[in-house]
């Protein structure tokens, strides 16, 4: 009977371990995203991409796999994955973006920094009445990820509360066991 109790344990905690490693970003189409923030609000994360950027298939598979990282982003947001170079046209906040060259006009809205530079990977957050609270350009990893979500997420931003300053105090679930 003591085997049987080992057994059921050991079975438990590789199941619970494995349970844990295998989540995954439930990533979403832009207009799936607005219907569910239409019904219940809550903050978009928008990950801007293109099938040829390296940095971006790097971010995916290191970044939004992490289990505690793509655990709390399907917590709190309604994330998206947008091809900045797809072609079928969206229309958000009463307005139809399209692509007309290379670039899709929705990913230009969402990302292009102030002196007209657009970088893959962006990550775009919005607020849960669609407000755009910023853009953050380049590959983070989960350590760097991390702090900026909860950030977002804890609205800092709107306490004038600076990213780095809420660093410096934040603790990170990533090590923890």
């Amino acid at each position: 009977m003591k085997s049987l109790y080992i057994i059921i344990i050991v079975f438990m905690a590789g199941f619970s371990v494995s349970a844990q490693s295998t989540e995954k970003v439930k990533w979403y189409t832009i207009d799936e995203a607005l219907k569910l923030n239409a019904n219940a609000p809550r903050k978009i994360l928008i990950e801007v991409y293109t099938d040829w950027c390296g940095w971006c298939k790097k971010m995916d598979a290191e970044t939004f796999n992490h289990p505690v990282i793509a655990k709390y982003i399907n917590k709190n947001f309604y994330p998206v994955k947008f091809d900045a170079e797809s072609k079928a046209p969206v229309t958000f906040a009463g307005q139809t973006f399209v692509n007309q060259d290379k670039t899709h006009q929705f990913a230009v809205a969402l990302i292009r920094q102030g002196d007209g530079r657009m970088s893959y990977p962006s990550v775009a957050y919005l607020s849960g009445k669609l407000e755009k609270i910023g853009a953050i350009p380049g590959y983070y990893t989960p350590a760097e990820i991390e702090p900026l979500l909860h950030y977002i997420v804890e609205e800092k931003y709107k306490d004038n509360v600076k990213l780095e300053d809420y660093e410096k105090t934040f603790v990170s679930e990533l090590n923890k066991k």
